[in-house]
């Protein structure tokens, strides 16, 4: 019997061993990089993006193109940065720098997907409502049933009765069909599993997010991994859209900058090809 004890104890510590190695984070220096640059989006909603107005590419957008294909050449902005941050966009002032690029490495595995993100987060902020977190990051992922959420990304979160808006209400970002997984890293250590539907819940979401970051000089490394079945389903072979939103320099609401929609790739073709552990 303790033989038998004892061989089933090896084997339990093999296969935990090696269930462990096969979940183990990626070797990021193998994995390649992509450059999604952010940019501050001013006082924008969804509303201005795909209404009628002064905004031409609302056009598009019902006909199904997507956001980055008018305003994404050569994997640079083709955008007017400067009118986003005038006073006709951006009343309450807005940050020196409106755009810079986020290095996006992406990798999975039978359980996971991986992402890390590497960015110089600028100073020069117009808003610094949050003491507690010199930056945030956020990756956010729509689920099949927000409208055109693989053509504006996190785009139709923000509507123009948020708060913080010109003339807004106490509303937090939202939904009005399906939902988003939302995964942020704050620099004070904390991490967020949330979901976003007809408001935005920092908790409660079904991904088992977990995340850790650091600042080296002068450039912030977040790593966030995330359950393949949890919350929106990803599967080897698919894309995946997503949006970025980082806030930098202690800025809270919408004062941060953020992407337009992009895809990883599973295995499959997207803007960021998610290397396969």
């Amino acid at each position: 019997m303790k033989k038998h004890t004892i061989s089933f104890a090896v084997a339990g510590a093999l296969c935990a061993l090696l269930s462990q190695s096969a979940l183990a984070a990626p070797d990021w220096s193998k994995v390649p990089k992509k450059d999604i640059h952010v940019f501050h989006p001013g006082v924008a909603p969804i509303e201005w993006v795909s209404g009628k107005g002064e905004h031409s590419g609302a056009s598009g957008l019902k006909k199904g193109e997507a956001c980055a294909g008018c305003h994404v050449e050569d994997g640079k902005l083709s955008l007017d940065t400067k009118r986003l941050v005038s006073k006709e966009m951006e009343p309450k002032g807005g940050p020196k720098v409106a755009n810079y690029p986020v290095s996006m490495q992406a990798a999975f595995d039978a359980t996971n997907l991986y992402v890390r993100l590497t960015f110089k987060a600028p100073a020069g902020g117009a808003d610094h409502g949050d003491k507690d977190n010199e930056v945030k990051a956020t990756v956010m992922f729509p689920d099949a049933k927000v409208a055109m959420g693989d053509q504006v990304g996190c785009w139709q979160t923000c509507h123009q009765d948020a708060k913080g808006m010109p003339n807004g209400k106490d509303k937090t970002k939202y939904t009005t069909s399906g939902s988003y997984d939302l995964m942020q890293w704050s620099s004070s250590g904390k991490t967020a599993d949330g979901v976003v539907t007809d408001k935005r819940n920092m908790t409660g979401g079904k991904a088992g997010v977990t995340a850790e970051g650091a600042k080296n000089g002068d450039t912030w490394t977040v790593t966030f991994t995330r359950k393949l079945a949890g919350g929106v389903a990803m599967a080897p072979g698919k894309a995946v859209p997503f949006g970025i939103a980082i806030h930098a320099d202690h800025a809270s609401g919408r004062f941060h900058h953020v992407s337009f929609g992009h895809t990883i790739g599973l295995g499959a073709d997207g803007d960021v090809k998610a290397a396969k552990q």
